[in-house]
């Protein structure tokens, strides 16, 4: 049974947009009801799949925003690259109703669920966000108590996604601290750090590795391999800093 849900998961479905949201000027989230959809864990993705008029296709693989509380619903972000093939026409086209062709969920290792337990520390790079804030959402479903920290770095605060959300989450929670470096442009009166993340940075935010926490970072190639030794030169076991990384493009 496992191995045929499995093969199930990876066919193409079609999904309805029933809802977008602006999240920044360059990003947006599009909500898609997939009928007969068998849930994700925090921190998967699924492919997405375009097809033109004359045939061209084109697949891009976006992590899952949703936490999977929401069922029968997938929730994507979108960044849009001008040279991109894709995310243009998902920023700036799609519309509720339309259809898109899906394939998923995908991925076991970059995974974390509250039975798992913390601390938790989840460090994310411009849009390296997404997969984060589907375990910050899912934590926040269960109600879950697990310490939680996000340093978050992005290149101005018009660029923070899911920022309104993210504050009220934390104004909210007790046990959930969100941490954000500002690394090309900050507002007047910022009192926030305004650096790329480095050993430096980590070690004033970290947990202590002594506390045995989990790690997850996701963005930009760079920015994943200096966060992870980072954590490790703080003593970090390897074993749980999880990574998950993406192109040269959108990082803090």
């Amino acid at each position: 049974m496992e191995g045929t849900a499995l093969r199930g998961r990876l066919i193409w479905q079609l999904g309805e947009v029933v809802e977008t949201r602006t999240e920044t000027a360059r990003a947006r989230s599009l909500t898609l009801e997939v009928p007969g959809w068998q849930g994700h864990r925090p921190g998967q993705h699924v492919d997405i799949r375009l097809t033109a008029e004359d045939g061209y296709q084109a697949e891009r693989s976006y992590s899952i925003a949703s936490p999977p509380e929401e069922r029968g619903k997938v929730t994507i972000t979108v960044e849009r690259l001008d040279d991109g093939e894709a995310s243009p026409y998902l920023v700036d086209e799609v519309k509720p109703g339309d259809r898109l062709e899906l394939r998923g969920p995908i991925g076991g290792y970059f995974v974390w669920e509250a039975q798992m337990g913390g601390p938790l520390l989840l460090v994310g790079g411009g849009s390296g966000i997404v997969p984060l804030m589907a375990m910050i959402r899912h934590r926040r479903a269960v109600a879950s108590t697990v310490p939680t920290r996000l340093l978050y770095s992005a290149r101005s605060q018009d660029e923070v996604i899911y920022r309104d959300e993210l504050d009220e989450s934390a104004r909210r929670d007790g046990m959930l601290d969100v941490i954000y470096t500002l690394t090309r442009r900050q507002p007047p009166g910022w009192a926030g750090h305004r650096r790329r993340i480095d050993g430096d940075l980590l070690r004033e935010v970290a947990w202590p590795a002594q506390d045995g926490p989990r790690a997850y970072i996701c963005g930009p190639t760079q920015f994943v391999e200096t966060a992870a030794a980072g954590l490790v030169s703080l003593g970090y076991d390897p074993a749980r800093v999880k990574t998950e990384r993406f192109g040269p493009t959108g990082g803090g």
